[in-house]
């Protein structure tokens, strides 16, 4: 594909509105703990502290379900700097609390009886799992424990993605849904007064947020339709696609890095979406999707034609050189991971870029490699510094062989200040994590290692065990938030 830059003036549109990221946590603690103080302002009949506790449990897990719908990525006022590794790290960690403080529901209203009596104890928790009175309450917590097992078993489940994903929105929707009538219909503290006006709000939440997912954002892709321009192949089961606005779409304001959902032809519904990133730089117009066959609905991207209408939704995502700046960068790929590091590179040469750039390029084998001959090209232009590395190597192959290790890395390093650098990093998994903690112990601050990957096959980062113990701690707040509950309303 012929990359020509353009200097010509693009429509302006301004950045959506982000809450900084130091302010989401606080936030989320205001709306999943919201109910339990809004219960100590009014009297209910005495009840024991595991009476209250359980209450406080049921109260915070519904919560902390609806937020969930807003913690998917899908909005930027939200996710706008996180990332969307951290927003999905934190999209799946919360949604282990939420469960096991929706199992513990049950079980704390009945521990006062089974220490008294253990036979009495059992049948009352029965009753509760088997009264018609709490079946919406049963099928609440069902519907979340088939959601998060479905979640953590995705790899191993035998469903096409799509069928997947509209399993995860009908159970999701089941689980607040059901949960919300249960919350009404027995709750201690929901009957009447502010409390019921917040699960009534919160249903309103939900609703809206369902209706700009699958209702505006489908009118959205409706309305402003793309089109393929060609189809091009780059390496071995690798294209890219140009994709070009039809007559009345305005070209999408984006940065260099982030990501869009894409659809195409009868299927351009948010359902049938998948992520891409954007493999190009704004100063060219259109876009361009660099796309590997690896699925349902990858295997075909190759054999689309040209002038297929698409659908696009987006940008999302802040992997981008506006967010994380440095004195030197590095650019490091794995596999199909060269999608979003050649939208850098792209916009870094389309920008004239002065600072020096160090792009490392891992693959299986050499068939496997794409856009070498543009990379190439670009070292006249840039001071730019290229590493290709070959897993398994092959006839002809002159470059590395093996993988990206501490010494290759350092290499690159060579001459700049790794206090100093960003590196961004995309590819699998396992390489990603052993990359990013290879540059902290090489000096370059963890703040400034940048990742995104395309699975969670692999182990963990520091930067990874980081973040996790700072969503742990979240959940330990909500858990003190409901001790505190339980000491105000006892």
């Amino acid at each position: 594909m012929t990359r020509e830059a353009t200097s010509a003036k693009r429509p302006h549109r301004s950045r959506s509105l982000r809450v900084p990221s130091r302010a989401l946590a606080p936030l989320y603690l205001a709306a999943c703990l919201a109910p339990l103080l809004l219960s100590t302002t009014r009297s209910v009949a005495p009840a024991v502290p595991w009476e209250i506790a359980a209450a406080g449990l049921g109260m915070v897990a519904l919560a902390a379900m609806a937020v969930q719908f807003v913690t998917s990525g899908r909005f930027e006022v939200v996710s706008g700097h996180l990332g969307i590794d951290r927003v999905m790290a934190f999209h799946k960690t919360a949604a282990w609390w939420v469960l096991l403080a929706a199992l513990l529901h049950p079980l704390a209203y009945v521990v006062p009886t089974v220490m008294a009596d253990p036979a009495l104890g059992l049948e009352r928790l029965w009753a509760y799992h088997t009264l018609p009175h709490y079946r919406s309450g049963v099928i609440a917590v069902a519907a979340l424990f088939l959601l998060v097992a479905g979640s953590a078993l995705r790899a191993r489940l035998p469903l096409p993605y799509e069928a997947w994903r509209g399993a995860h929105v009908v159970l999701a929707i089941l689980a607040v849904g059901a949960g919300l009538h249960h919350a009404l219909a027995v709750g201690r503290f929901s009957a009447m007064g502010a409390v019921q006006s917040f699960w009534w709000m919160t249903a309103g939440l939900v609703v809206s947020v369902m209706a700009v997912l699958y209702g505006w954002r489908w009118a959205q892709l409706h309305l402003r339709r793309w089109r393929l321009a060609r189809v091009t192949p780059l390496a071995d089961r690798m294209w890219e696609l140009d994709i070009q606005p039809a007559p009345g779409t305005a070209p999408l304001d984006y940065r260099a890095g982030q990501f869009v959902w894409m659809t195409e032809g009868a299927r351009r519904f948010p359902l049938f979406d998948h992520p891409f990133s954007i493999a190009d730089s704004p100063k060219r117009p259109g876009l361009g999707l660099i796309i590997k066959e690896a699925g349902d609905f990858t295997n075909r991207i190759g054999t689309l034609p040209a002038g297929t209408t698409i659908g696009i939704d987006g940008p999302y995502g802040d992997f981008t050189l506006e967010s994380h700046d440095g004195n030197a960068l590095l650019l490091i790929a794995g596999g199909v991971g060269i999608a979003p590091i050649m939208g850098l590179l792209r916009d870094i040469d389309a920008r004239g870029d002065p600072r020096p750039v160090r792009l490392a390029y891992a693959a299986g084998t050499p068939e496997n490699f794409a856009c070498l001959p543009e990379i190439e090209a670009a070292k006249a232009r840039l001071d730019l510094e290229v590493l290709l590395v070959s897993e398994e190597g092959g006839p002809g192959w002159s470059g590395e062989i093996g993988r990206l290790d501490r010494d290759r890395l350092s290499a690159m390093l060579r001459d700049l200040d790794p206090g100093r650098a960003v590196a961004f990093i995309c590819g699998p998994g396992p390489m990603v994590t052993a990359v990013s903690d290879t540059l902290a112990d090489l000096g370059v601050p963890m703040d400034q290692v940048i990742y995104e990957r395309f699975d969670y096959l692999g182990g963990t980062s520091r930067q990874d065990r980081r973040m996790r113990g700072r969503y742990l701690a979240v959940g330990a707040a909500l858990a003190l938030g409901v001790a505190g509950f339980v000491a105000l309303a006892g």
